[in-house]
């Protein structure tokens, strides 16, 4: 697989170079924030379960803002904006790690960290889907999700070694993490910029891409229950400590580098209709054992099963891709493929941020449990959705004999 991997990047475009470059970097840097902020949070503000689902709302409320501020910045290419949303990164946090002389001031460099993380999120698979070739889309971004997965187990293996051995600090961590920000925006900003699209675009709502939309809310949904507070139990419920996340990252990004390119080839070959409804079957399971195994039993089993839980939710969380080569395969013009994911994303958020404020209420109230019982009723809701896909008949002939290219 090395090997192979070698000789395809040797004989990659310059633009491929550059972006699988920066997509290694800047995945890295989001390994290491992410293996320590809900420790730096539990070290450093003592937070209740409500405390840090409520702490969701400042952190996504980019993703729903992240349409109009893309908007506002038309004028910018995906590449350019690409990068001025990982200078965002370095900004945020060097200002969490060394500027947050209180809860509320650290909420407020979150939402600086959250915006360039999110404006990326689009720009990112836009470009993973510009540099594919017909019909292997999936494929190709199969290929630059593996490589993020390495990158995961880098920076998840170098906070585990550092907090370890080597007395890391949070702020060591957040520093690093800001290097790395700093180096994959200096790649992207290589690439040669595309043209910009119209601000108009990213306002539009296009009846043909509903059924895209309600996916992406689903999946913005389920996403958010597990990002809020699947580690969260870990850490609260569990009582571990940085390395058990970090560990945990490491092994999904291990198994991410085998499972990814599979996935996509998966997408091309079945289908995007299949593989999601595979995954909000295989969803329905997780959720049930997340929140109920430390019932079922003994304290020992059923931490064991919740971190086989958090590895395959980082699996599943990979079937997203199928979303996107959805859209590129409906969409009414190219140009309308960044729009409609930038759109797609605050029109999720507008749920997520909901999902994780009720969340924080059910945990209060009744128990995690409850929090991933609500999961399996998203699940199911996906499951019927993604069974409503269907492909334009001359996309979908045109897509089946292709292979993954370089």
């Amino acid at each position: 697989m090395l090997n192979s991997w070698t000789v395809r990047l040797r004989n990659a475009s310059r633009e491929l170079k550059l972006f699988a470059g920066a997509s290694l970097v800047f995945g890295m840097a989001y390994s290491i924030f992410d293996s320590v902020f809900n420790n730096y949070l539990n070290a450093t503000f003592s937070l209740s379960g409500f405390q840090r689902s409520f702490l969701e709302f400042p952190r996504e409320l980019p993703g729903f803002l992240a349409v109009f501020a893309t908007a506002l910045v038309w004028f910018l290419s995906s590449r350019r904006l690409g990068a001025l949303a990982l200078v965002l990164g370095v900004a945020g946090s060097l200002l969490i790690g060394f500027a947050s002389s209180s809860y509320p001031v650290m909420v407020l460099w979150l939402f600086i960290y959250s915006l360039g993380n999110h404006l990326l999120m689009p720009v990112s698979t836009t470009i993973g889907m510009e540099l594919a070739r017909d019909g292997a889309t999936g494929a190709r971004l199969g290929q630059l999700n593996a490589l993020r997965n390495l990158a995961t187990i880098i920076g998840s293996f170098i906070v585990f070694i550092g907090f370890r051995y080597l007395s890391m600090t949070f702020q060591n961590s957040f520093t690093l993490a800001a290097a790395l920000f700093a180096l994959a925006a200096v790649l992207m900003f290589r690439m040669r910029p595309e043209k910009a699209q119209k601000p108009n675009r990213y306002l539009k709502l296009h009846r043909e891409y509903s059924l895209f939309y309600l996916l992406a809310v689903l999946y913005g949904s389920r996403k958010q229950l597990f990002l809020t507070f699947a580690p969260w139990v870990i850490v609260n419920v569990y009582h571990q400590p940085t390395q058990t996340l970090a560990t945990l990252m490491t092994i999904g990004g291990i198994i991410g580098i085998i499972f990814q390119p599979i996935l996509g080839r998966a997408i091309d070959r079945l289908g995007e209709r299949a593989v999601l409804a595979a995954e909000a079957v295989l969803l329905v399971g997780v959720c049930l054992l997340y929140g109920f195994s430390g019932r079922l039993f003994s304290p020992q089993t059923a931490f064991l099963i919740t971190c086989g839980c958090y590895l395959a939710d980082q699996i599943l969380m990979s079937v997203s891709m199928a979303r996107s080569t959805y859209l590129k395969k409906i969409a009414l013009h190219p140009g309308d493929i960044q729009p409609a994911l930038t759109t797609a994303l605050t029109i999720d958020h507008l749920f997520s941020i909901s999902v994780a404020l009720l969340g924080g209420l059910i945990w209060n109230a009744f128990g995690y449990q409850y929090v991933f019982l609500m999961g399996v009723g998203i699940a199911l809701i996906n499951f019927f959705a993604a069974l409503r896909i269907r492909i334009p008949a001359g996309v979908e002939a045109a897509a089946a004999p292709a292979q993954a290219g370089s």
